[in-house]
């Protein structure tokens, strides 16, 4: 249920979110990162930037994810574009791998794998923090947002990004590994979901 810029024929009726995520890091590539504060390419968040500058509807909230491949972007783009306001909000930072942060990914045993999608909700992969944890609060940063009358734009996360692609269908938790979505949005992709609040009663668990 997402719509990206490139592929977006008509624009939704619904009030918009857009979601951006951060240009390239400068990790090598199959690095486990998510809380750790990595850099991004210099030359790729000026070239995310600048299509952000002439893309993002007249007086957008904007809101960041505090680390600084998402905070030096949206500076560039606030400094540009003075209509926009812009404010760090953590909840919308990448979840935390905890103790395999900074850990190639095909370094971390299969046993710790093996215990994250046996309970995929709720399990602490690298001990901190939980998909269901995630879902959470990016829930609740999605609610307010839909109170909102600016047009709504987020710096953000793959991670991030693909719970708000799930909870624009109405689904509020993952059980299963298989349930999550399979493909993350590329650096400075930007992604375009209908925004309504989530009504508990009926939203769904998959």
């Amino acid at each position: 249920m997402t719509l990206t810029t490139d592929t977006a024929a008509d624009p939704p009726s619904s009030p918009v979110l857009q979601l951006v995520r951060h240009a390239r890091v400068m990790l090598p590539a199959g690095t486990c990162y998510g809380a750790t504060d990595a850099m991004a390419d210099p030359q790729h968040t000026a070239q995310v930037a600048a299509t952000l500058i002439d893309a993002l509807p007249q007086g957008a909230s904007m809101l960041s994810s505090p680390l600084q491949r998402c905070a030096v972007l949206a500076h560039a783009v606030a400094r540009a574009r003075t209509d926009l306001s812009l404010r760090f909000e953590p909840r919308i930072t990448e979840m935390d791998f905890g103790c395999w942060e900074g850990s190639r990914w095909d370094a971390i045993p299969r046993s710790a794998f093996d215990a994250w999608t046996a309970q995929f909700a709720h399990h602490r992969f690298g001990g901190t923090e939980s998909v269901q944890a995630l879902m959470e609060r990016v829930a609740a940063v999605w609610d307010e947002s839909c109170d909102t009358q600016a047009p709504q734009v987020w710096i953000t996360h793959a991670g991030v990004m693909n719970a708000a692609a799930l909870l624009a269908q109405g689904i509020t938790a993952v059980g299963q590994a298989d349930q999550w979505p399979r493909r993350s949005p590329a650096y400075g992709a930007r992604v375009l979901l209908p925004m309504q609040r989530i009504d508990r009663a009926s939203s769904r668990q998959v």
